[in-house]
C-alpha cells in the first residue's frame, strides 16, 4: 500500500494570522506592578497601550486604535461640549446646554422651570398654571432655603445697582453661607447681612465702595449694616485690612475728570498721610479728596473744595483739615 500524500494548502490570509499569532506570542509581556503613588501613570500606560500585543496606542477621530495589530480599543468617545442642534423654535442658537453653576442661587442654578406658551388655552393653561405653583413651592422646601432665596435676591439687586462684577457678587453669596452657618441670622436683619456681605466682598476684592454707598442702594439701614458686619468680623474673623485713602483715589479722579499727573500726585500724597500718620483716625475717604484738592493746588487744576467733598460725600470742612496738615508738614 502506497503512502497517501496530503492534498490540503493553506491560505495566504491564514499563513499571515499564523505568523501574526507566534510573533504575539514571542513578544515579551511588560510587567504591571507599580507601587500606590503611580497609579494615576499607570492607568493612562493601560489607556495608551494595546490589550492584545502590547503595542502604542493612537486617537483616530472617535477610536483610540492600536498602531501595530489594529484592534479598536475604544470606540464612539464621549464629547463633553455641547450639543449643537438645530430646531426649529430656536433659529438664532442651536445650542442646547443649560445655564451654568453660580453662587448666586440657593440651587446653584440647577433647577428647572415651568415656562409659559401663548398656544396653550383653556384647561390646560389652567393645569400648567397649578403646576407651575406646585413647582416654584416644591423649590424651597425649609425656612433656611427662604433666607437665602431672599438674601441672594438684595445681594444680586445690590451688584447690579452698585455696578460690581460678578466675583464679588458670589463671594458675598458664600459669606453669607457662612453667616448661616454659625447662626448669626437670628435676632438680625437679613437685608443688614446682605449688605454687609456685598461690602466685605468690595474690600477683599480692594473695590473701593464705602457704607454710605452700599447702604444708600440697600434695603437696610446704617444700623442693621454696622450689627451684622461686627458679628461676622467676631464670629467669622474676616480677613480684611483697614481701608487706605489710595484706593478710593482712581474712582474720585475720574469723576472729578483730573488728569493723569495729578491722579499720580494725588497718589504720592496718599501715601504720605499714611507714612506720617495723617490719616489715621480719619476717614479714608475724605482723606483721598484732600489728597486730590491739593494735588490740583499745586499743578494749578482747577478743582474747589467743595467739589472735592461732593465727590467724596464728606463736608468742606474734612477736606480743608487734612489739606492744612499736608501743607503744613
Amino acid at each position: 500500500m502506497s503512502d497517501a500524500r496530503s492534498t490540503q494548502t493553506r491560505s495566504p490570509r491564514t499563513q499571515t494570522d499564523d505568523a501574526a499569532t507566534a510573533d504575539r506570542a514571542e513578544r515579551p509581556t511588560r510587567a504591571a506592578t507599580v507601587e500606590d503613588g503611580d497609579a494615576t501613570a499607570t492607568n493612562a500606560d493601560a489607556r495608551e497601550t494595546c490589550p492584545e500585543c502590547g503595542g502604542r496606542t493612537r486617537v483616530d477621530a472617535a477610536e483610540r486604535v492600536c498602531a501595530d495589530c489594529g484592534l479598536v480599543v475604544e470606540a464612539d468617545r464621549i464629547d463633553h461640549g455641547p450639543e449643537w442642534r438645530s430646531f426649529d423654535d430656536d433659529d438664532t442658537n442651536p445650542k442646547r446646554t443649560g445655564a451654568p453653576l453660580t453662587r448666586s442661587r440657593h440651587d446653584r442654578g440647577l433647577s428647572t422651570e415651568i415656562g409659559r406658551s401663548t398656544k396653550v388655552k383653556g384647561r390646560k393653561r389652567r393645569r400648567l398654571a397649578r403646576m407651575r405653583t406646585q413647582h416654584n413651592r416644591a423649590q424651597i422646601s425649609s425656612k433656611r432655603d427662604r433666607n437665602k432665596v431672599y438674601a441672594y435676591t438684595e445681594i444680586r439687586r445690590l451688584t447690579g445697582a452698585l455696578e460690581l462684577p460678578d466675583s464679588v457678587r458670589d463671594t458675598a453669596c458664600t459669606l453669607f453661607d457662612s453667616a448661616q452657618d454659625e447662626s448669626l441670622l437670628r435676632g438680625r436683619s437679613l437685608e443688614g447681612f446682605a449688605a454687609a456681605c456685598l461690602y466685605v466682598a468690595c474690600r477683599t476684592a480692594d473695590v473701593a465702595r464705602t457704607v454710605g454707598e452700599i447702604c444708600a442702594e440697600a434695603k437696610a439701614t446704617e444700623a442693621e449694616h454696622r450689627a451684622a458686619f461686627d458679628a461676622m468680623n467676631r464670629e467669622l474673623g474676616l480677613p480684611i485690612a483697614p481701608t487706605g485713602p489710595a484706593e478710593y483715589l482712581p474712582r474720585f479722579a475720574s469723576d472729578l475728570g483730573c488728569a493723569p499727573e495729578l491722579e499720580r500726585r494725588a497718589g504720592e500724597l496718599a501715601e504720605r498721610t499714611v507714612e506720617e500718620g495723617i490719616a489715621n483716625g480719619r476717614n479714608p475717604v475724605g482723606v483721598a479728596a484732600a489728597c486730590l484738592y491739593t494735588a490740583a493746588r499745586e499743578l494749578g487744576a482747577d478743582c474747589t473744595q467743595q467739589e472735592a467733598a461732593d465727590v467724596a460725600g464728606v463736608t468742606p470742612v474734612t477736606v480743608r483739615r487734612t489739606y492744612v496738615d499736608l501743607t503744613e508738614s
